[in-house]
């Protein structure tokens, strides 16, 4: 069983200044937790893990040159992400920021769902996310079935306790994303047994779920 699509470019900006600072955190892709390397420009940092992939970036005092809003997880302006351009340029950096504005949370539609052949807990689904993208995802939960409407965390969301989601491979599976529980959402309302949040039928495929 194969995903049409893995998931594409993924970029999670996150700014926390009163745990963190006045730094812009940008995380392009998973190091794995390998040994990094950090490369530091003036008020720009570049981090590459072990094989040299660029995995993040750091932008310092980052209030001088942008009002960032909100907390955690955040979303910035076309204009915003020219001006992280603009500063990895200034400094000397040859690579730029590439604009991505697709929700990373969203509904999905589990089309197929499938035992596990080497788990007795785990299913292999094919969970469509939008009209065009399907996503290979291995979940756990026991109330997971084919024909629900259902969160999914695509490969690049940031979950709200800070959670980052990317692809992997679950007892030799690769997993593209997360079928995500209320819980996993922090909505006020969620069941404390376990299972999947399952959402009514009339939710829309594709679109960005908010709590």
């Amino acid at each position: 069983m194969t995903a049409n699509n893995k998931g594409g470019k993924n970029m999670i900006f996150a700014y926390n200044k009163a745990h963190v600072g006045d730094t812009l955190m940008v995380i392009a892709a998973d190091d794995k937790g390998t040994k990094n390397t950090v490369i530091r420009k003036g008020n720009v940092a570049q981090i590459k893990d072990a094989t040299g992939q660029i995995v993040g970036w750091n932008f310092f005092h980052i209030s001088d040159k942008l009002t960032i809003q909100g907390n955690g997880q955040v979303k910035l302006t076309k204009v915003q992400i020219a001006q992280l351009n603009q500063l990895i340029k200034e400094v000397g950096f040859e690579e730029t920021l590439v604009e991505e504005n697709e929700p990373k949370i969203v509904v999905g539609y589990v089309k197929t769902c499938v035992a596990h052949p080497d788990s007795d807990h785990l299913s292999i689904t094919e969970t469509q996310v939008s009209d065009t993208e399907v996503l290979q995802i291995v979940c756990g939960a026991p109330n997971i079935e084919a024909g629900q409407k259902v969160v999914v965390a695509k490969p690049g969301a940031m979950m709200p306790d800070g959670t980052m989601i990317w692809p992997g491979t679950l007892r030799g599976v690769e997993s593209y994303g997360m079928i995500c529980s209320a819980k996993e959402l922090q909505l006020p309302d969620a069941l404390k047994k376990k299972g999947i949040l399952v959402l009514p039928e009339d939710a829309v495929i594709g679109k960005a779920f908010f709590k």
